[in-house]
């Protein structure tokens, strides 16, 4: 299986899809999800971009050493598995933790991003007596006690009801991510503030939020958009996982807003 090492000895795993030569489209994943979250966007995605995807630290089959995590930890990662692939520059997407990890990379490693899609995601969370809450529940409990109330805020009840089996495909991977690392990638997104910090990212900008999203309201992905110059924002009819739930709005609004970049030069 490929991975990659990074600085501190921590195993990343990836996998591309899409021709090469293409433009590389890097996607990063939410808390306690992993690569494979991205499944229903990959048909249309790879007709386009040679798409790079990862199991952040502490998921899936990276390595999950012990923790606490920062943010700040998580975009090196990001920095350091393009630089083993020897990719310059990338347009990015990340949902939740993943578009947390773009806003660290608009910030700090902005000749790396072409364009940037942050979808239901915060540049500050706050509440985090509701982290810790949910980091003893694992440490004592184990993954499973948090799935129920997670895939409550993830999705809404009609889709729930609609779609069972996508629904427990995700419950799944959170089942299966390793507590000690799913806890370490807590305490990053807890102790996560790049409000003050937004408003320099200069790459295009597309934010996409929920209507229904109780864990990144509308609020958030407001704010983002109203920080980041030029940005954009599109609501979606869905909860937290709006990839997933309205698949086939989210891949038309991400390609859409991708492709701009292919038809601006002239």
């Amino acid at each position: 299986m490929p991975h990659i090492t990074t600085g501190d000895g921590t195993r990343i795993f990836y996998q591309f899809d899409g021709d090469e030569g293409r433009p590389v489209l890097l996607l990063s994943n939410s808390l306690g999800t992993t690569l494979e979250m991205w499944d229903p966007q990959m048909a249309d995605l790879t007709g386009h971009y040679r798409v790079l995807r990862y199991d952040s630290r502490g998921h899936g089959r990276s390595d999950a050493p012990e923790g606490p995590y920062e943010i700040g930890q998580l975009g090196r990662d990001a920095v350091a598995l393009l630089d083993a692939l020897d990719i310059e520059t990338v347009r990015f997407c990340g949902l939740s933790k993943g578009g947390m990890v773009g806003m660290w990379l608009g910030i700090h490693a902005p000749e790396r991003i072409e364009r940037l899609v942050l979808a239901n995601t915060s540049s500050f969370i706050g509440a985090p007596e509701v982290w810790n809450t949910r980091i003893e529940t694992v440490k004592r409990d184990g993954m499973a006690a948090i799935v129920p109330g997670v895939i409550e805020r993830w999705f809404t009840p009609r889709f729930q009801k609609a779609e069972p089996a996508t629904v427990e495909r995700i419950a799944a991977m959170l089942r299966g991510t390793p507590p000690q690392g799913y806890v370490a990638c807590c305490a990053a997104v807890r102790d996560m503030d790049q409000r003050s910090e937004i408003a320099s990212i200069a790459a295009p900008t597309l934010v996409i939020s929920g209507t229904h999203d109780g864990a990144t309201p509308p609020t958030h992905s407001q704010f983002i958009a109203g920080e980041i110059a030029g940005a954009a924002l599109v609501d979606l009819d869905a909860a937290h996982l709006s990839n997933v739930e309205q698949a086939d709005l989210f891949t038309r609004n991400l390609i859409g807003f991708l492709s701009l970049s292919e038809t601006s030069h002239g």
